[in-house]
């Protein structure tokens, strides 16, 4: 029993300071360790078990080993930031695998990367056709970069020569129920407004299960009961109030292609919008039974 409790303490302590470490030395994803980092985290994971289990060492041995263990690469950590070369001596430097469309074989057997990864790395940034590939970088991390040939980007506003908005970053306002305040602070909107638009979109706070303004002002939810949105939307549909409105600018639009019709030089230019206008009859035609079934249907609803 001393022995159980004794390693539930070492454990405790263990995690503690593990924890500890690894606030201090940052935050990095897996791809993005180092070698050296690597193998840091696993003697770390070995020394924490260490101390926790084994009861007939020291413990102060162990803190010991685990504080050298963090000094070090801690203080190689501040050295690399402001030396260039001892950065370049500790972590390597990024490998030009493909140049101007060309694979580089010399380079690429140097990382011990045979042709098959190469593919594999390409695909995986959804390129599957290599002749589409300018230049392509094997970074220390181990992940490939790559920078696709002109004709094989996508278009951006840029190359149009189109000015666009800058986007800012959506704002999460509401989630499981709750309003964030944070968020809205940061929206420039109140809570008011927002138990206002949830009224108009027919749900209350405790149905949303995620909700945020984006930068035109729009609040989008997403709620927790997504079939009974679907229902409401099929029944508004089928309820609509805006046919007539529908109608009458489907009338305005006919009545614009008889008068281009009638004011058309040729024959075939007459003929086309005299089509079109009998199409938008027909259109209309068929509207009209639709109108009447979805009155009888509110009827029949406010019967029941």
């Amino acid at each position: 029993m001393a022995n159980s409790l004794q390693i539930v303490f070492r454990s405790l302590g263990a995690v503690i300071i593990l924890f500890v470490i690894t606030r201090i030395l940052g935050k990095k994803q897996i791809s993005q360790l180092t070698m050296f980092e690597y193998i840091l985290g696993i003697t770390l994971g070995e020394l924490v078990g260490f101390i926790s289990t084994d009861v007939e060492a020291h413990y102060i041995h162990g803190l010991l080993a685990l504080l050298v263990w963090f000094t070090v690469p801690f203080l190689f950590e501040h050295l690399t930031l402001r030396s260039r070369k001892l950065k370049m001596w500790m972590e390597g430097t990024a490998t030009v695998i493909i140049e101007q469309g060309r694979v580089m074989e010399k380079n690429l057997y140097k990382e011990r990367f045979s042709p098959d990864e190469l593919m594999e790395e390409l695909r995986k940034k959804d390129v599957f056709d290599i002749n589409e590939v300018e230049y392509a970088v094997l970074e220390t991390s181990g992940e490939l970069n790559v920078l696709l040939k002109k004709q094989y980007q996508a278009v951006t506003p840029s190359m149009l020569n189109m000015e666009v908005a800058n986007e800012l970053a959506p704002n999460i306002v509401l989630m499981e129920g709750k309003i964030i305040r944070e968020g809205l602070d940061r929206a420039g909107k109140s809570e008011d407004w927002t138990l206002t638009e949830l009224k108009q979109k027919g749900c209350s706070l405790k149905d949303v299960f995620l909700g945020q303004i984006d930068d035109s002002g729009n609040l989008y939810v997403d709620l927790y009961d997504d079939k009974r949105v679907i229902e409401k939307l099929q029944k508004n549909i089928r309820t609509a109030t805006d046919l007539t409105s529908l109608q009458a600018d489907l009338q305005k639009c006919q009545a614009n292609l008889e008068l281009y019709g009638m004011s058309a030089l040729s024959d075939e230019d007459r003929k086309n919008y005299s089509n079109c206008a009998n199409d938008l009859q027909q259109v209309l035609h068929r509207l009209k039974p639709t109108s009447r079934t979805s009155k009888t249907d509110q009827q029949e609803e406010n019967t029941s």
